[in-house]
C-alpha cells in the first residue's frame, strides 16, 4: 500500500564511506538479467534516448528508506513477464536520497514514495503520475495509459484520465480532481480504469493536506467505492479514504460515521474473497485500521490488531524468497512492536538484515531506535554510528535526530546541540527540493529546547 503520511526527508552527518559516495552503480551491473533495462539515476541520459527512439519515459522514483518501493522491486518490477514490454519506454529509476537527482525532484516535486511517472520526453511534461503499489495486471495498464495519452486522440472517459493524470503530474490538483471527477461521473459501470481512476482522484485530495478536501475525499471513497470492482485499487481507496476521514477534526459533523464506515470497508478489503495484492500492501492496511482505532481512544483495540499485524509480518517474512524481500517488512515490524509494548521482539531480525544488507542504512537506524525505545543507551548510540558511515543526502537528518535523542537519554546535553548545530549547518548545503522544512523546523525546535535548558537561571 502506498505510504499515506507526507514523508520527512531525514539526515546525519559524518562523511560517507567510499562506498556510499552519489556516484551511481553502472546501471548494467545493477539490473543485469532483470526484464526491465532500468537506467539508475541520470535523467538527462534517459530522456535523451527517450527523444533518440520516440517513445515515453517510464520513471519510478523511490528511496531506501520507503517499505512500498522495496516492495514493488522485490515484486513487481522484478515479474519476468514485464521483459515482453521493454520496448515501450525509456525506463528510469531515481533514487531521492541522492543529492544528484536534486534537479529531477525539482521539475517533478514527490510527495508520496514510490511514485510512478510516465513522462513526454518531446516537452517534458508528466502524462502519468501514479503514487503507491500496483500489481503486475495494475503496471501493464498504466502502460497503456501513458502510451494513449503519448499518442493522443482518445474521447471521453480515457481523455479525461488523461487530462487528469497530465494535471496531478504538473502539481494542478484542483484541476486534476475535476478531471478525475468526470471521468468517473461519463465512464461506463464496467470502465477497466474505474478503480484506478478513483485511487487517483482520493489521492489528489489526500495530497492537499486540506480538512475540507479531506472530508471531500473520504466521502468520495465511500460514494463512490460500491460502484467500484473489488481490487487493489479498490483496497488502496478505501485506506486512502479511511486516513482521509483521519484528518477531518473529530468534532467535525458526521466524522464518526465516516471513519466507522470506511474503516468496515478496509476491513472488508482483507476479508474474502482475496484481493491480489503483496504483503506490504495488507502490512499498509493493518497499519491504517490501527491509526482508526487510535483515534477512536480504543487502546485495547491497538493492542489486539497490532499482535494480529505482527504475527503476520512475522510469518510474511519467514516466507521470503531472500534478505531484500524479508527487509520489506522490517519498518512495519518495529511499528508494530512498538504499539504492542514488545520492540525487543524485533531485534534479532533487524540484527540479521544489518548482517545480509551491510550496505543499507535502515537496519542500524532502526536499531538505534529500537535500542533506545529500550534504555540500551550504549548500543543505540553504537548502531547510530554504523547507520552514519552509510547514510547520505538528506536522509541523514532523521538518524541523526534520532543520535540527539539517545544523547539527551545519556544526560549528553552538550554534545547532543553540538550535533544540532552541525546537522543544521549540513542541511543548509542540501538541495532545497530535497530537504523538509518540517523536519528542519524540528531540528530548530529540539536546539531552542537544549538551548533553554541548558541555560543558567535567572537570579
Amino acid at each position: 500500500m502506498r505510504y499515506l503520511a507526507a514523508c520527512l526527508l531525514l539526515s546525519g552527518l559524518v562523511a560517507c564511506t567510499a562506498a556510499n559516495t552519489n556516484t551511481p552503480v553502472s546501471a548494467d551491473a545493477t539490473h543485469a538479467g532483470a526484464p526491465l533495462p532500468f537506467i539508475d539515476d541520470d535523467y538527462s541520459r534517459a530522456l535523451a534516448e527517450a527523444k533518440a527512439k520516440g517513445v515515453p519515459l517510464f520513471v519510478d522514483v523511490w528511496a531506501p528508506w520507503c517499505h512500498t518501493c522495496r516492495s514493488m522491486k522485490a515484486n513487481v518490477l522484478s515479474d519476468k513477464s514485464l521483459a515482453a514490454h521493454a520496448d515501450r519506454f525509456v525506463w528510469l529509476q531515481v533514487n531521492t536520497d541522492l543529492t544528484q537527482n536534486a534537479a529531477f525532484q525539482e521539475k517533478f516535486p514527490i510527495e508520496f514514495w514510490p511514485t510512478l511517472f510516465i513522462i513526454d520526453p518531446r516537452a517534458e511534461k508528466p502524462l502519468l503520475r501514479f503514487a503507491g503499489s500496483a500489481t503486475v495486471d495494475q503496471l501493464v495498464k498504466l502502460f497503456e495509459d501513458g502510451e494513449r495519452a503519448y499518442k493522443g486522440g482518445v474521447t471521453g472517459a480515457e481523455a479525461l484520465l488523461a487530462r487528469g493524470d497530465a494535471l496531478s503530474g504538473e502539481g494542478r490538483p484542483a484541476e486534476a480532481a475535476e478531471a478525475l471527477t468526470e471521468a468517473l461521473a461519463e465512464a461506463p459501470a464496467d470502465w477497466s480504469r474505474r478503480g484506478r481512476a478513483l485511487e487517483s482522484l482520493l489521492m489528489v485530495l489526500y495530497s492537499t493536506f486540506d480538512e475540507a478536501k479531506a472530508k471531500e475525499c473520504a466521502t468520495k471513497a465511500l460514494e463512490l467505492l460500491p460502484s467500484t470492482p473489488r481490487s487493489l485499487s479498490w483496497a488502496n481507496s478505501a485506506a486512502t479514504g479511511l486516513m482521509c476521514s483521519l484528518m477531518v477534526p473529530d468534532g467535525a459533523e458526521g466524522v464518526t460515521a465516516l471513519r466507522t464506515a470506511l474503516e468496515a470497508k478496509v476491513v472488508e478489503a482483507m476479508g474474502p474473497p482475496a484481493i491480489q495484492m503483496a504483503g506490504d500492501d495488507v502490512s499498509g492496511l493493518y497499519d491504517s485500521r490501527i491509526a482508526a482505532r487510535k483515534a477512536a481512544k480504543d487502546e485495547a483495540g491497538v493492542k489486539v490488531l497490532a499482535q494480529e499485524w505482527l504475527a503476520y509480518l512475522e510469518g510474511e517474512a519467514a516466507k521470503a524468497p531472500n534478505a531484500e524481500a524479508r527487509a520489506v517488512f522490517d519498518s512495519h515490524r518495529v511499528s508494530a512492536a512498538m504499539k504492542l509494548g514488545q520492540v525487543d521482539r524485533v531485534i534479532p531480525a533487524l540484527q540479521q538484515s544489518e548482517k545480509d544488507l551491510p550496505k543499507d542504512y535502515n537496519p542500524p537506524a532502526r536499531l538505534a531506535s529500537v535500542f533506545k525505545n529500550l534504555g540500551r543507551l550504549d548500543e543505540a548510540l553504537a548502531a547510530s554510528d554504523r547507520a552514519l558511515v552509510l547514510v547520505q543526502g538528506a536522509r541523514r537528518l532523521s538518524v541523526l535526530s534520532t543520535r540527539v535523542d539517545i544523547l539527551v537519554a545519556r544526560k549528553d546535553s552538550a554534545t547532543a546541540t553540538k550535533t544540532l548545530e552541525e546537522a543544521l549547518t549540513y542541511a543548509k548545503t542540501l538541495p532545497a527540493a530535497q530537504v523538509s522544512a518540517r523536519q528542519v523546523k524540528s531540528l530548530e525546535k529540539k536546539l531552542t529546547e537544549l538551548q533553554a535548558t541548558a541555560a543558567p537561571s535567572p537570579k
